[in-house]
């Protein structure tokens, strides 16, 4: 390769790395600026989460409800890590978070199960949708995960690294891809975490937008 062409691409990747969007950590270390506790009756977020020393979201998992970001986004990297302190049990991170209440105490948005079994289904809320086939035999329609379950044993740190560009979203747990859906709506909207009443803790909650 002539040294000018050389040269010309090695700018080009590093501009192209300096323009990449760094990822943000939707928690600072300090407070629950914006995040919202969204249950009936209202209750405030610092209510039922707590900042532990070591920057860990000690979040209690009840009253039903959940808590969610300010803020929506579109396309989007999000990278969550999540452990049950205790008995493992149900919740969920919640995407594209677009209106509600509308379905007992979900809003319209889709569910990444993070629920003991069932780690990595994708469940449509309140109206909510995409292109791919629910199983049948689910009590509650859902879109099972594909891969054998790759979660954790309560205790232990679970990464869970979502993918949202243009109504496409993948979903890997532990590394594992565990799921992926097409024209999914809404496709924007802002992201949160389910309670379902059982205690469980965050960490590196990190969100890279592809915008």
């Amino acid at each position: 390769m002539r040294p000018q062409i050389f040269i010309l691409c090695l700018f080009s990747v590093l501009a192209a790395i300096s323009c990449a969007a760094p990822a943000d950590d939707l928690f600072n270390a300090h407070d629950f600026s914006g995040w919202e506790f969204v249950t009936s009756p209202a209750t405030d977020i610092g209510a039922v989460c707590k900042i532990l020393p070591d920057g860990v979201i000690a979040a209690a998992g009840s009253p039903i409800g959940y808590i969610t970001t300010m803020a929506a986004y579109k396309n989007y990297r999000l990278h969550t890590e999540w452990r049950w302190p205790g008995k493992a049990g149900n919740s969920g991170v919640l995407l594209h978070i677009s209106s509600g209440p509308k379905d007992r105490a979900w809003p319209l948005c889709l569910q990444v199960q993070t629920k003991n079994k069932s780690v990595g289904d994708l469940l449509p809320m309140a109206g909510a949708g995409f292109a791919e086939p629910l199983a049948p035999d689910q009590k509650i329609p859902q879109r099972p995960h594909t891969a054998p379950d790759s979660e954790k044993p309560a205790g232990e740190w679970n990464s869970c690294d979502i993918l949202c560009r243009d109504g496409t979203i993948e979903v890997t747990i532990n590394g594992v891809l565990q799921n992926k859906v097409t024209a999914a709506q809404p496709a924007a909207g802002r992201v949160g975490f389910q309670f379902e009443g059982t205690p469980f803790e965050l960490r590196h909650v990190m969100l890279e937008r592809l915008d």
